[in-house]
C-alpha cells in the first residue's frame, strides 16, 4: 500500500520561488522564509552596540552557508517586527541574502522585550549598561518588580538589583562600559567612589589599566590632602622644668601648654606608685 506524504512535513512553497517572485513569503513546516525588506527592527531591542569585526565574520559565514538559525519575529499591523536575531538579519542584508528563515510568535510588547533580553543574555551579547537599561524598561514601562524580572530572565534578584544600580553612574562611566573600555566589575567598583573624585579615578583606571581591586582601593581612600602637622615647639624653660619634676618624682612628667595655661601629666605604672605620688603631692598628709 502506497503511503501518502505527511502534509505537515511538506513544504508549501519551494525556496527557489523567491527568485522568481520577489517579496513572496515562503512557508516551511517550522518557520517562514521572509524577505529581509519586510522585517523591521524592534523598538524594544536593548542592544545598541555591535562589534563590526564579529559582524564581518558573520557576514562571511552567511554569504557562504546562508542563515542557519531562524530569527524570531512577531506579526504587527505594520508588518513583521524583529524580536531576536538582529545580528543575523544585519549579516543577511550585508551579504545580499534576500530571504531569511523566521519563526513567528504572538507576543506582547513586554514579552517581546523579555524575549530579546533573554536571548541576548544567553549569548552574552549585551554589555552591562544595555542589560541594565533593559531591566529598567521592564520595571518602569511594564511595572515589573525586580523579583518578577529575575524570574522572567532566569537571574536571581540580587543580580538584577546590582545591574540596575549601574544606571546611577555618570554618563562618562556608562559610555566607557558601552565602548568596551571598562568592565562591569570596574563600573560596580566606581559606584562607591566619592562624587568629587570619580572622574579622576575613572581616568586613572582607563589610562593605567587598573584592576577592579585597585579601583576599589582608590574609591575607599580619603582623597583629601591632610595639612602637614606643625612641629611642636617646646618652651626650653618648661622642658627644663619637666626634667626636674621627673627626677624629683621618680617618674615621667610632661607639661602640655605654657606658663599661663596647660596640663601636667604624671605617669604611674602600679598601685604602689600611684599611692607614693599622691603622698608626694599632698606633702605626706
Amino acid at each position: 500500500m502506497e503511503r501518502k506524504p505527511d502534509p505537515l512535513k511538506k513544504k508549501v512553497l519551494g525556496r527557489g520561488l523567491s527568485a522568481l517572485l520577489p517579496g513572496t513569503v515562503e512557508r516551511d513546516a517550522e518557520f517562514l522564509w521572509i524577505p529581509v525588506g519586510q522585517i523591521r527592527t524592534s523598538p524594544w531591542q536593548p542592544r545598541r552596540t555591535f562589534s563590526q569585526e564579529d559582524l564581518r565574520e558573520l557576514v562571511d559565514s552567511v554569504r557562504e552557508k546562508g542563515v542557519l538559525q531562524p530569527v524570531l519575529v512577531r506579526s504587527t499591523p505594520e508588518g513583521y517586527e524583529l524580536v531576536a536575531g538582529e545580528r543575523r538579519l544585519r549579516a543577511a542584508q550585508a551579504a545580499g541574502i534576500e530571504t531569511v528563515p523566521a519563526v513567528v510568535r504572538k507576543l506582547s510588547d513586554r514579552e517581546s522585550l523579555e524575549a530579546t533580553i533573554v536571548e541576548n543574555v544567553q549569548r552574552a551579547d549585551l554589555n552591562a549598561i544595555e542589560l541594565a537599561e533593559g531591566y529598567h524598561r521592564l520595571a518602569h514601562e511594564f511595572s515589573l518588580s525586580q523579583e518578577e524580572i529575575a524570574k522572567r530572565v532566569g537571574k536571581d534578584r540580587v543580580t538584577v538589583s546590582n545591574s540596575l544600580r549601574l544606571l546611577k553612574l555618570p554618563a562618562q562611566v556608562k559610555q566607557a562600559v558601552m565602548d568596551g573600555r571598562l568592565s562591569a566589575g570596574h563600573a560596580r567598583a566606581l559606584l562607591s567612589a566619592p562624587p568629587e573624585r570619580l572622574s579622576g579615578i575613572l581616568a586613572a583606571a582607563l589610562r593605567k589599566g587598573l584592576s577592579v581591586r585597585e579601583v576599589e582601593r582608590l574609591c575607599q581612600e580619603d582623597g583629601r590632602k591632610r595639612p602637614a602637622r606643625r612641629p611642636i615647639r617646646h618652651d626650653p624653660h618648661l622642658k627644663d622644668l619637666e626634667e626636674k619634676l621627673s627626677r624629683r618624682g621618680g617618674t615621667k612628667v610632661r607639661i602640655r601648654g605654657n606658663q599661663k595655661k596647660g596640663i601636667f601629666e604624671v605617669a604611674y605604672f602600679s598601685e604602689g606608685e600611684f599611692i607614693r605620688l599622691c603622698e608626694l603631692l599632698f606633702g605626706g598628709r
